[in-house]
């Protein structure tokens, strides 16, 4: 199984693309601006995308990579949300007012995409790939994923707060790597919790849920680009203090726009 980072950032700017994940070939994870750098031919064989939730950083490509794609494909492009997540995409978005309803364009009998609803606990199995929607913990409703293809195991947390459910069901799976949030610094850690996101801190309690024994690497996801750095140096301070308080020390990295896993 490959994963290709189209996007991994919190905000805009100079090589900051928001987030969305390529799996193999014919997945997107989330759809964020990363999608933008796509090919034309990329993004045809593209044909489900999985969406955490309907924050625009996460689904402010869709509709424009659906218009560049839409005269060249057979068949719809699936996306698979919660069903919350739908009706604001429907509401907010393909409302034929921000942009035309691609769910009944050019004809309600063959659109341009098709809604599938999911709910946590699912199991989808797309392209040869078992993938398991997981719950988050957000301000909207929201899930992230666990994609499993033989023996590979990738886990997006989504955009999520604290998360005891999360940690109880990847605790019971052989992931092969965690992609997981910290959206902001230390001294944001008020906003964190009001905008159900994570901070260094909270993101130590987080990790300190996985099992003893376990161990697999660590990537850190949606971090503003202004505070990326101390992030990432708060993060490492706390994992760096971690043996004298007994707790097990982590592989953290940190996660960027263009890399490329083979699982």
């Amino acid at each position: 199984m490959k994963v290709r980072v189209l996007g991994c950032s919190g905000a805009i700017a100079r090589e900051c693309r928001t987030t969305s994940f390529l799996v193999d070939e014919d997945v997107l994870v989330d759809a964020g601006t990363g999608v933008g750098d796509l090919t034309l031919e990329e993004m045809l064989g593209v044909d489900h995308v999985l969406l955490t939730h309907a924050h625009l950083d996460h689904v402010a490509a869709l509709p424009l990579m659906l218009d560049a794609l839409a005269t060249r494909r057979s068949s719809p492009v699936q996306v698979h949300a919660l069903p919350g997540t739908i009706a604001a995409l429907k509401a907010h978005v393909f409302n034929d007012v921000i942009w035309p309803d691609f769910t009944r364009l050019p004809t309600a009998e063959a659109p341009f995409i098709r809604f599938r609803e999911i709910a946590v606990g699912q199991v989808l199995d797309i392209g040869g790939k078992k993938i398991e929607v997981l719950p988050a913990v957000h301000t909207v409703p929201a899930v992230g994923y666990a994609v499993m293809r033989q023996q590979a195991c990738w886990v997006f947390s989504g955009d999520t707060g604290p998360n005891p459910a999360f940690w109880r069901r990847v605790n019971q799976l052989n992931v092969s790597m965690l992609v997981i949030e910290t959206a902001f610094s230390s001294r944001e850690s008020q906003l964190a919790e009001t905008s159900l996101h994570l901070s260094p801190h909270m993101l130590a309690s987080e990790l300190d849920q996985i099992e003893a024994g376990r161990s697999y690497p660590i990537y850190i996801t949606h971090t503003k680009p202004a505070e990326t750095e101390v992030i990432m140096s708060e993060i490492g301070q706390l994992e760096n203090k971690r043996p004298g308080v007994q707790r097990a020390r982590h592989d953290i990295r940190w996660l960027q726009a263009g890399q490329e896993f083979e699982l």
